[in-house]
């Protein structure tokens, strides 16, 4: 990885982060790429121009700037880009960003954070650099860097872990239960936690089930309840192959992964016939290696997986050290004995606890909201 020297000081103009607000703007769109922001301002500290990272194999937001302030009839030379993520260097789906902006005669670009991609990783920088560039990269805690990392968690955690970030998203009674004993749970929570929690499945790469769910549920598991400009894929964990063809989560367009341990050509057959993609990770007890899974997901450019599941793969994934954040909607009601959160242990000890943190607890409508993270899990 090429070194970079940083900024010592922690915010240097507001521009970083309008920058981030248009990162922030890419949120449902790129996926699987990063979400940037861009903003280029010339010497007197006017904007000439702004752009975020568009659908993937479209403008980046380097390029979507530039075209805004050519457009407006402004000269680049001498101009500042502050940019959310270091400038791409390499052909990918697009030519590389540094070389746009060295083109356009850009004076000095300001970094929130460098990119963790192998492709990149310091290399637009020296690029720049080379070509008589200045460039600053902030310090990591500079607020524009922590909201840039953040906004690109999934991102970082494929490119450095070389698997998704997984959110493991739950709706419960403030007592904990997530169904009643007979398995009831529509709905337990406000038509705003359901809205909000389509919004979180719609950030994100891909949404993962469990075949109990499945077959008791019979759900889509789209993003129904806010727009959204694409669906993200479905993912669904079926040892067996249960999976039936005519379930309705075939119906919304998207791609469908089902993951299995205990080959059958014949089921096979039928659900690869509806579109779905059957892969076969076996793991102990005829059951499917979720680290497989993941490691496979993150192959497949998959940054944030969304899950939502029952209490049983719940519990797996937690035991597995695999989940990352809990997404929690906490209804105003006691439902008494149920169905819980996440099926493991009995703990012998309260050391043995998953220690979490919190980020955040939010009203959504009549519900808490809350975001708690695996202790230490952000720290790769």
């Amino acid at each position: 990885m090429v070194k970079t020297h940083r900024m010592r000081f922690l915010n240097p103009s507001p521009f970083s982060d309008i920058a981030t607000e248009q990162a922030a703007l890419a949120m449902y769109l790129c996926d699987p790429n990063p979400r940037v922001g861009c903003v280029l301002v010339d010497e007197k500290g006017s904007m000439l121009g702004h752009g975020h990272t568009q659908r993937v194999g479209q403008s980046h937001a380097e390029i979507m700037a530039l075209r805004a302030a050519k457009e407006a009839g402004h000269d680049m030379r001498g101009a500042t880009a502050f940019v959310t993520l270091e400038p791409c260097s390499h052909f990918g789906r697009t030519p590389p960003c540094c070389d746009a902006l060295i083109e356009a005669g850009v004076a000095r670009v300001v970094v929130a954070q460098q990119d963790p991609n192998p492709l990149v990783a310091g290399q637009g920088i020296a690029r720049l650099r080379a070509a008589g560039v200045q460039v600053d990269v902030l310090d990591p805690d500079a607020p524009a860097a922590v909201a840039t990392r953040e906004l690109n968690i999934g991102f970082f955690s494929r490119m450095i872990r070389q698997r998704p970030w997984v959110r493991l998203k739950v709706a419960s009674s403030l007592d904990g239960s997530t169904a009643l004993h007979n398995g009831a749970s529509q709905w337990i929570t406000s038509n705003a936690a359901r809205a909000d929690g389509h919004a979180w499945r719609a950030r994100a790469s891909a949404v993962l089930t469990g075949i109990g769910t499945v077959l008791a549920d019979q759900p889509r598991l789209d993003v129904r309840l806010v727009d959204t400009p694409r669906q993200p894929h479905l993912v669904i964990v079926d040892s067996n192959l249960q999976t039936p063809p005519d379930a309705p989560l075939f119906d919304p367009d998207r791609s469908v992964l089902i993951y299995a341990a205990v080959p059958d050509a014949a089921k096979q057959a039928a659900l690869q016939a509806r579109g779905a993609s059957v892969i076969y990770r076996p793991g102990p007890q005829q059951q499917v290696d979720l680290a497989a899974v993941l490691t496979d997901l993150g192959q497949r450019e998959i940054n944030e997986l969304h899950v939502e599941a029952g209490q049983r793969l719940n519990g797996a994934l937690l035991q597995a050290g695999l989940v990352d954040e809990l997404l929690v909607y906490l209804a105003p009601k006691l439902l008494g004995p149920g169905r819980g959160m996440a099926s493991f242990g009995p703990l012998s000890a309260l050391a043995d606890a998953f220690p979490l943190e919190f980020r955040s607890s939010t009203m959504i409508g009549p519900d808490l909201r809350i975001l708690a993270r695996l202790k230490g899990h952000d720290r790769f």
